[in-house]
């Protein structure tokens, strides 16, 4: 079209014939050059829960990837969550833009928990293909799709499919057990620690139901010379428990309640033996099948305690049986803009309301425009319920070496920044060497 309407700025101008030829041949090539570049599609990957990208650009190089999500014809958005079975479910939602812009669609899939990296990543390279295929057979790089729509045979042609009729030897229970350790040294200080888990969980869309314990030992020792020059040894060691048992049942689409029972203890935190039930009652404002993409929950909790110390408390206590309710809420969005996450929790005791405890953390990260994006991470603490707290207090050399717990008023943390990326647009190749 721009060749035939300089052809007739030519007619009316046949003085400038030369001249405008060379320009009108120019930009035809620029179309045509334009037009080879928009045969292939341009793909714009977010993925929230880390993808090998060097495998995906390996294995699909039929498309242009590219790090501006604008100049993207098709944005990928990839989550997951995690399934009953200790595996994950994949939410895959692409967004058609540009010329595609009235295409979308979303592919769900389960990855097994015994699955392996190179097994999840082939699953999600699967599924990745056949969302992408209904636009790439919109361009000239359809021709080298290749399908196939067929499966081994079935001997036994009676045989029902085994996701119809099977049924689940563990009745949907997921056993857990791992241990671990660490230890370092140097010529003054010698640090060692072990802890383990054990874990029952049985979770169905009408039902979650866990059991856990977990255990961990820690002992550290310090040398050091005193005032006279005498050499000195501090051994620390501390300890912790804690049995947990809660059930979480679904009401519907939005409404869920809970129970849940903790014992424990903890040399650290002056705790002998605690004793805590909770009640609770949850509402999501969106239904929980959005959780991928979207989720709003409030939740309201009601606790009674029983609390054994190792020392006298601040408040001369050895045990006691405290009674208090708390207020929970917490919101995520993952959307083609970025994901932000925000919670808010607070908690009282009702002998006496000034001893509370409020936490708000907030986590963003914004897609500005272009290669320009803001990211934020916070974390803010007030914290007036340290009841636990000995009496005595902790010697300078359990605060310097973090041995005790002691008191504090607030806490606070952030990470915060602004990423700016420019240059060529595509990232299509994979140069593995030296891990950079």
């Amino acid at each position: 079209m721009p060749y035939l309407a300089f052809q007739v700025f030519l007619t009316i101008h046949p003085t400038m014939k030369l001249r405008i030829t060379a320009v009108s041949f120019l930009v035809l090539l620029f179309y045509i050059n334009a037009g080879a570049q928009t045969s292939r599609l341009k793909v714009f990957i977010d993925c929230q829960s880390g993808c090998d990208m060097n495998y995906i650009r390996t294995e699909i190089n039929i498309v242009d990837f590219v790090l501006d999500r604008l100049a993207a014809d098709v944005h990928v958005l990839i989550t997951d969550q995690n399934t009953g079975s200790g595996g994950d479910k994949y939410q895959l939602i692409f967004f058609g833009q540009n010329s595609f812009k009235q295409m979308a669609d979303t592919i769900y899939f389960d990855n097994a928990a015994n699955n392996t990296d190179f097994e999840e990543r082939d699953l999600l390279l699967k599924y990745l293909k056949l969302g992408l295929t209904p636009f790439i057979t919109k361009t000239n790089m359809a021709q080298y799709i290749t399908v196939q729509m067929k499966t081994e045979k079935i001997k036994d042609e009676t045989k029902k499919d085994s996701t119809q009729s099977k049924k689940d030897p563990w009745n949907y229970w997921v056993f857990n057990t791992s241990i671990n350790g660490s230890g370092s040294a140097e010529e003054s200080f010698e640090n060692s620690n072990v802890n383990g888990e054990l874990s029952a969980v049985r979770i169905t869309e009408e039902s979650k139901i866990g059991f856990q314990l977990e255990a961990g030992k820690e002992r550290s020792s310090y040398e050091y010379k005193d005032d006279s020059g005498f050499l000195q040894k501090d051994i620390f060691k501390n300890e912790n428990y804690t049995f947990t048992q809660y059930l979480i049942k679904s009401i519907d689409d939005h409404w869920s309640w809970a129970y849940e029972l903790e014992l424990s203890r903890n040399t650290f935190s002056n705790n002998k033996q605690r004793t805590q039930l909770s009640f609770g009652i949850e509402y999501d404002i969106y239904p929980y099948t959005q959780v991928n993409t979207k989720y709003f929950t409030i939740s309201y909790q009601l606790d009674v305690r029983r609390n054994n110390y190792f020392d006298s408390t601040l408040y001369d206590k050895t045990k006691e049986t405290l009674a208090g309710h708390g207020i929970e809420s917490s919101v995520s969005f993952n959307q083609k803009w970025g994901n932000i996450q925000f919670g808010l929790e607070y908690h009282n005791y009702f002998h006496n309301w000034k001893l509370f405890n409020l936490q708000a953390n907030c986590g963003m990260e914004i897609r500005i425009t272009g290669g320009l994006s803001f990211f934020v991470f916070t974390n803010a603490e007030l914290i007036r319920d340290q009841i636990f707290l000995p009496k005595e207090g902790a010697t300078p050399q359990e605060v310097l070496t973090r041995q005790r717990q002691i008191a504090s008023g607030y806490s606070l943390s952030a990470h915060f920044g602004i990423n700016y990326r420019f240059g060529s647009k595509l990232n299509n190749f994979v140069n593995p060497r030296f891990f950079r």
